[in-house]
């Protein structure tokens, strides 16, 4: 059984900064009262948000957010479940999700989704349909179960029945069973491959022992063939070794070649710079009088002698770089020559390498051949033929008990299946059930005056008859008449998910009805039935909190204050 203990908030819908927190196990009624948009049904979307990331209210998830404050939107709930105490904090700006039991963070290693369905499966064992036809009554987004579809339904009975599992079982052998069947097409499809390479291999065999003598010709012509190909290729490789050598020695001064051209574009180097040297000094004594370190003035004389000198540097220098132009010349086409050769040599070298491998295999399928000639020539078939013939007897054998296998495999999951699927074992259990539900129905109709008789069918379908025996559909009823109903309803699954102990809590909130579907007579007995619940904690959400506050244990009031909601 799952005990509610409390559940707070801040920064939710109209709540501020501040927590607001409800305790859930206190009281064995409470009243939740306030003006229309005081807040007083935030606790619905609170708790649907926490357990299902979800709220109760067609709200989006980003409003939930407080508009004012925008940011840290927090939502806590504490429940126990035997001796285990458990807390699930859900939060938005920054997005957090948290589960902690006896105080200890459960492992978050797993994604946002599979920690969802950790806590729904493995912790709650009730998911967000379940949890709002058993634990939350209301007039907001809530859908009676009356008008679920017939598969919705059936999915609400069979979480409280706690049958769920045998689905989630039926899912298992029918994905099973698909790969069985997957297994059975591959090894059928294999199975045949595999009796066609046998039948192969035999007629290949009988023709082996048929034509002895002409294979034996057709292998030595081959070989013949062969041989005649190798000789070509071995003078070709030859004559392309024999090319390369020559090449390597018209190249032979091309270390001395790449010294020189390195040497001789140093000196160009120095060259280049002496140049600019002397030019600058040239420059500097044609239009500067004065030393710039010792301001003192240079005569003129002294000036012209210098030009004079460096004039005659700079055109040694120039002389020099002239000829050392044609000796670069010289050398750059030396080895461009030199690169080109060395290309042809290279590519040769591939040649040869390509013509070696094409040799070598040529060599091997002649050995090959070679071996099975003497084979033939010894016994008529080679024994490798033979070998591969048995060995593809022998995986066909295995093949046919894998079938042998897998077909019995599936005969079995066929069966369970059929056990596993809704008109097997988990009809059976709802029929059993059914009788006790439509009593526990009629029971609480009829204490709330509501003199009709009720069934549900094992496709949970309604017949509603009178006390005249006259016929009725949900839909046909007042919204009073059918609050009455799934008020009947509620109270039901509650009861049997209390005998199964699947779906079985101590909470129980039910919001505004009420306020305009059940009158003064449905009210008071109502209030009959909730006064009759033992270990619940029922919370009754009403705007009419002036004519009801006195027949509850325990009244929490809503209200505004700047804008923010707060508990009074």
């Amino acid at each position: 059984m799952i005990i509610f203990k409390s559940v707070k908030w801040k920064n939710f819908l109209s709540t501020g900064n501040t927590f607001t927190t409800i305790y859930l196990d206190k009281q064995p009624t409470t009243l939740i009262v306030g003006d229309n948009g005081a807040g007083k049904s935030t606790i619905l979307d609170a708790l649907c948000f926490v357990l299902f990331n979800k709220p109760f209210r067609i709200v989006k998830k980003s409003q939930l957010v407080n508009s004012v404050n925008n940011t840290e939107t927090v939502v806590e709930v504490n429940f126990e479940i035997g001796t285990r105490k458990y807390r699930v904090m859900r939060g938005i700006k920054p997005s957090k999700f948290e589960i902690y039991c006896n105080d200890k963070m459960v492992n978050q290693d797993a994604s946002s989704r599979d920690y969802q369905k950790y806590l729904e499966q493995n912790i709650l064992k009730l998911n967000y349909r379940s949890f709002t036809q058993v634990v939350i009554l209301g007039n907001a987004s809530f859908i009676p179960f009356m008008q679920l579809k017939s598969v919705h339904r059936r999915e609400v009975v069979e979480e409280i029945l706690d049958i769920k599992i045998f689905s989630l079982m039926n899912m298992l052998v029918k994905n099973q069973i698909k790969e069985v069947t997957d297994e059975l097409r591959d090894i059928d499809y294999n199975k045949e491959i595999t009796e066609e390479k046998i039948d192969l291999q035999g007629k290949y065999i009988e023709d082996l022992k048929k034509n002895k003598d002409k294979i034996i010709r057709e292998k030595l012509s081959k070989i013949d063939d062969n041989q005649d190909i190798i000789d070509d290729k071995v003078r070709d490789r030859e004559t392309l070794k024999l090319q390369s050598d020559m090449l390597l020695q018209d190249i032979a001064d091309r270390i001395e070649v790449e010294d020189k051209l390195t040497k001789l574009n140093d000196i160009r180097s120095t060259l280049v710079e002496k140049h600019k040297h002397h030019s600058r000094k040239i420059d500097f004594f044609k239009n500067n009088d004065e030393c710039p370190e010792c301001k003192q003035m240079i005569e003129e004389e002294f000036k012209k002698q210098m030009i004079t000198d460096k004039s005659k540097d700079v055109d040694i220098i120039v002389k020099g770089m002239k000829q050392l132009k044609t000796e670069l010349e010289q050398s750059k086409e030396r080895s461009k020559k030199i690169k080109e050769v060395t290309n042809q040599i290279r590519t040769n070298d591939v040649k040869v390498a390509q013509l070696q491998s094409s040799i070598t295999e040529l060599e091997k399928f002649n050995t090959q051949l070679e071996t099975e000639m003497k084979s033939f020539q010894e016994g008529g078939v080679g024994k490798a033929d033979e070998d591969k013939l048995q060995e593809l007897e022998n995986s066909l054998e295995k093949i046919k008990e894998q079938r042998h296998k897998l077909r019995e495999d599936k005969m079995y999951l066929e069966a369970s299946k059929s056990m596993l699927q809704d008109s097997g074992i988990k009809t059976k259990i709802i029929k059993q059930y059914l009788p006790i539900m439509n009593k526990l129905i009629n029971t609480y109709l009829t204490s709330m005056e509501f003199y009709v008789n009720f069934t549900l069918n094992e496709n949970f379908e309604e017949t509603i008859k009178s006390r005249y025996r006259d016929e009725f559909t949900y839909a046909s009823f007042s919204e009073g008449e059918k609050m009455r109903i799934d008020l009947a309803l509620l109270f039901t699954w509650r009861a049997i998910a209390k005998m199964k102990n699947s779906t079985n809590t101590n909470l129980l909130i039910l919001d505004e009805i009420f306020d305009s579907s059940l009158d003064g007579t449905g009210t008071d007995e109502f209030l009959k039935i909730l006064n009759t619940l033992s270990k619940e904690n029922t919370f009754v959400i009403s705007h009419k909190g002036d004519t009801l506050q006195d027949k509850f244990r325990s009244v929490i009031r809503f209200e505004k204050v700047k804008n923010f909601s707060h508990v009074s």
